[in-house]
């Protein structure tokens, strides 16, 4: 992105801002990306930037999964619930960090109840569509995230990820998405799901822009226990500096096994542009999965008991009994659960002294069509809802950061479709996970499209 000169910020922001509301109102009666739409308030806050504003994220505008407080707004987190709780008073620290840059909020997004689900169908509002085809889904629990950037409604938007919400979408959407180290960015002034595994983070359509807004929301904050009191690290500076000398490796096994042909393509292809050859394995992948379906579970359901005693009809019917069969789990089920954790982390750490980055596929399949209930993966009928998580929590499940990047081209039954590539490192180098995301987009090999208009207007 070009910086705007000095003198003419401000200008240039309301004209991004317009452009913006004007997309979101030409393309979201198909997208359905989002919630609430705060013209007056940006088109105010653009004009306010000070006429010396500069830097990479001066007049951006972005939005905001609905789980992130904005002064004025009730935070909805997807919920019928939490529209009657008074509108939040202040917005979100990440939302303050980032219009401190000079970018503009213009609205709040679509997502699953409670941020429980991988397919923002939510029955309360309407699914969020995938913008590069409307019959299918766009990913969640940050849909709405994704698919305002994908439709080209916004440049930049911020969603959570428990167990894949921002690694998923960004996978079926085709756009670019950080999920950071867990406490890395702090989650003061949003609704929680899970209090132990919840990360916030940033979708573009450029690796640049990515690195910039992720730059931007660092620090600590003391109001957030979970959040690294540690300094911040800038990423933008170093993001040209390539691969040469990174030790990049493949994850088998299991993200083999429960991937489909266009998966598994799209990781070969990122691999050949690497020059990535080693083969890893992790051990008893699938046991941390159930280890993060457990903690999720538990956690998740202890949030929400006086709901779930009071009003148990207002909750989405999936979440509700989600919710419920938490409630019921036994407390040594959990505790092993964490024990599982501990453990599955130590012997990752271990594996990362061979390696600097892995790479895996984000989803085991392009996006299925809205309403898809099953999906066959290694001879098996699977749910279609939580197996689009199957290869995001096990890595979500131990904090690691992960850029997910998008790849075209690999489904021949629907060429028209994205799909996403896990790029994996230690805790704490985000660095490495944004570097490698911007060689593979400036050789080409990685990019994120607008969707074509025609998809796009009813």
């Amino acid at each position: 992105m070009s910086v705007a000169a000095p003198g003419d910020t401000a200008a240039r922001a309301l004209e991004a801002v317009e452009t913006s509301l004007e997309t979101i109102a030409a393309t979201d009666g198909v997208v359905n990306a989002f919630t609430d739409v705060l013209g007056a308030r940006a088109r105010a806050k653009a004009a306010a930037l000070p006429a010396a504003a500069a830097g990479p994220l001066a007049g951006v505008p972005f939005a905001v999964k609905n789980l992130f407080d904005v002064a004025g707004l009730p935070t909805l987190a997807g919920s019928k619930i939490e529209r009657e709780a008074a509108p939040a008073t202040e917005d979100a620290v990440l939302v303050r960090r980032l219009e401190a840059a000079g970018a503009v909020l213009v609205g709040a997004l679509n997502m699953d109840e409670y941020a429980y689900g991988f397919t923002t169908e939510n029955s309360h509002v309407g699914p969020t569509r995938n913008p590069h085809d409307p019959t299918r889904l766009s990913g969640g629990s940050s849909g709405g995230s994704a698919a305002a950037v994908a439709a080209g409604q916004v440049p930049l938007s911020l969603g959570s990820d428990t167990n894949g919400s921002i690694r998923v979408p960004a996978s079926l959407c085709g756009v670019f998405g950080l999920k950071p180290t867990f406490g890395r960015l702090p989650r003061t002034g949003t609704y929680p799901f899970v209090a132990s595994l919840d990360h916030l983070g940033p979708f573009t359509r450029d690796v640049r822009l990515l690195a910039a807004a992720y730059d931007a929301m660092q620090g600590p904050d003391a109001a957030d226990p979970a959040c690294g009191q540690r300094p911040v690290q800038p990423t933008l500076q170093v993001l040209e500096d390539g691969v040469t000398g990174l030790r990049i490796g493949v994850l088998d096994g299991w993200f083999r096994t429960m991937a489909l042909p266009p998966a598994l393509a799209a990781v070969d292809r990122v691999a050949a542009a690497l020059g990535a050859t080693q083969r890893m394995t992790w051990p008893e992948v699938d046991r941390a999965r159930a280890a993060a379906f457990l903690i999720t579970n538990v956690e998740g359901a202890t949030l929400h008991l006086p709901d779930l005693r009071r009003r148990p009809m207002d909750f989405e019917p999936l979440s509700r009994d989600r919710f419920l069969a938490g409630a019921l789990l036994p407390a040594a089920w959990v505790a092993q659960a964490q024990r599982v954790r501990l453990w599955f982390a130590r012997q990752v750490a271990e594996r990362f002294r061979d390696v600097d980055v892995l790479l895996a596929p984000a989803t085991p399949c392009t996006a299925p069509r809205i309403g898809t209930e099953w999906i066959d993966i290694d001879g098996q009928r699977l749910p279609a809802r939580a197996s689009m998580g199957l290869l995001t929590q096990p890595v979500s499940c131990i904090g690691l950061p992960v850029a997910t990047v998008p790849v075209w081209g690999c489904d021949p039954d629907a060429p028209h479709l994205p799909i996403g590539v896990q790029v994996i490192a230690a805790p704490w180098r985000e660095d490495l996970v944004l570097r490698v995301a911007r060689a593979l987009e400036a050789a080409g090999v990685v990019h994120a499209p607008v969707a074509s208009p025609s998809a796009l207007t009813s």
